[in-house]
């Protein structure tokens, strides 16, 4: 079994989130902080940037290059896309986490499972990661996002 990073509870309630459009409506961080997370997830090492194939078209995405795009066929939305980040009036990102990972992110109050996993369209391993509000929460939003990265690269994830 895997070991997975000690997540802390995330202060305060969930943000409101949108059903139709599935989007972070409330407790969106500042604008540098979102240019800050998406310059780190632009440098992760064999990343291609681009427009999601499942998103919005404001979102950019993370595609891995096929040739290390060794994960479970549950680490990807579509092609080698395994995260996009949406833009800045939302602040939140969708990701693939391991399965237990996920649901630990869920549990802490750091993410929440992407609509269409209830109904049957995407594994669990698909959740709306809520975006970082100060350095801290950056921190452990980066943290999620290496996950994310690592099970797409089919890569030991860290405590």
């Amino acid at each position: 079994m895997a070991t997975y990073m000690v997540l802390p509870r995330r202060p305060g309630e969930r943000p409101e989130t949108g059903r139709t459009v599935h989007a972070q409506l409330s407790q969106t961080g500042p604008m540098e902080l979102h240019q800050e997370l998406w310059r780190r997830m632009a440098k992760l090492d064999g990343v291609v940037v681009g427009r999601s194939h499942v998103s919005l078209p404001r979102s950019r995405a993370l595609h891995l290059a096929p040739a290390l795009a060794d994960g479970p066929d549950s680490a990807f939305f579509a092609g080698t896309e395994f995260a996009h980040l949406h833009s800045v009036d939302d602040s939140s990102l969708h990701a693939m986490l391991p399965f237990e990972c996920a649901a630990d992110a869920i549990e802490a109050g750091w993410a929440e499972s992407h609509p269409l996993v209830r109904r049957g369209l995407l594994p669990h391993s698909a959740v709306m990661v809520y975006g970082p509000r100060d350095s801290h929460e950056l921190d452990i939003v980066w943290q999620l996002v290496e996950q994310s990265y690592a099970f797409a690269r089919g890569l030991p994830v860290f405590p």
